[in-house]
């Protein structure tokens, strides 16, 4: 994936959630990428503190990526080429069928399109994608594996980022907000330039412990059962849902007490409820 980006002259950033950077010098690319590294810390909590809107307003778009990507039919100047033409302002790679793990349809590729800005597909999460629709997850949104942003949404969806909240479970339904205008045209998915997302559990992976009733480790090979996986995909699981419920109080205290703000989606808050966001 970096190399890719780095042929098609991106400046690229690797945030280093888990301790292991000198191991990245054995590629020939390394010197030429930006290294950042905090244990234990998700891409927002990253974006939130060393990609202020200030210091990359050079660059028309910010790619948020993931690492769990498999890029080989995707092509970054001609997917900005297709985002410039269809003026999106926020954005991301359709995932191909069969090879990703999809959490809603709208992020499915369609197969003989360039790009699409709504589903019509029930979602199996209790929400039916019709032409009313108006909001996510049927139109105006994408989720935050892949996003692309436009410089001035950026600037929006930076502020929008929370500082102790690291997971950012319930931005992807805000950012609508930050379309620079009509949301269910200027948010889209875009078919001609995908990616596969093989939506791997790099934060939070499983641990060995031992029983603890102890003895050699001979015997805890022999019995398996004395041994626990503790797995701490839970508790992140656990934590991005309280984070949500958070920033959910937040906007609502927010909308709530700024009398000059007229909120542009004002039926939103009865289809919040419906839909949950999904790691």
């Amino acid at each position: 994936m970096v190399q890719k980006f780095l042929e098609s002259e991106f400046v690229v950033m690797l945030f280093h959630y888990d301790g292991v950077v000198d191991e990245w010098k054995n590629f020939e690319w390394s010197s030429s990428v930006i290294h950042v590294s905090v244990d234990n810390q998700t891409k927002w909590w990253f974006a939130k503190r060393f990609l202020h809107p200030d210091i990359v307003a050079e660059y028309d778009y910010i790619f948020l990526w993931d690492e769990d990507l498999g890029v080989e039919n995707f092509h970054p100047q001609r997917y900005l080429s297709i985002v410039k033409d269809e003026g999106f302002e926020i954005s991301q790679p359709a995932l191909e069928i069969g090879e990703s793990e999809v959490h809603h349809l709208i992020t499915a590729r369609w197969q003989r399109s360039k790009v699409h800005r709504r589903t019509y597909k029930h979602d199996g999460k209790g929400v039916q994608c019709e032409d009313k629709s108006s909001g996510p997850p049927c139109t105006g949104w994408i989720e935050v594996m892949a996003p692309v942003f436009s410089k001035a949404a950026w600037r929006c969806v930076w502020y929008m980022i929370q500082n102790d909240l690291i997971h950012a479970w319930g931005l992807d339904m805000r950012l609508g907000y930050c379309a620079q205008g009509d949301r269910t045209k200027n948010i889209g998915v875009v078919d001609a330039e995908y990616v596969v997302h093989y939506g791997l559990p790099t934060l939070g992976e499983p641990d060995k412990a031992p029983s603890a009733s102890g003895g050699d480790t001979s015997q805890q090979k022999k019995e398996p059962s004395q041994t626990t996986a503790i797995d701490k995909r839970i508790e992140v699981r656990r934590q991005s849902y309280n984070e949500y419920k958070v920033f959910k109080r937040r906007w609502k205290k927010a909308t709530e007490s700024d009398e000059c703000w007229t909120d542009p989606y004002p039926d939103e808050q009865l289809k919040q409820g419906a839909v949950w966001p999904l790691m």
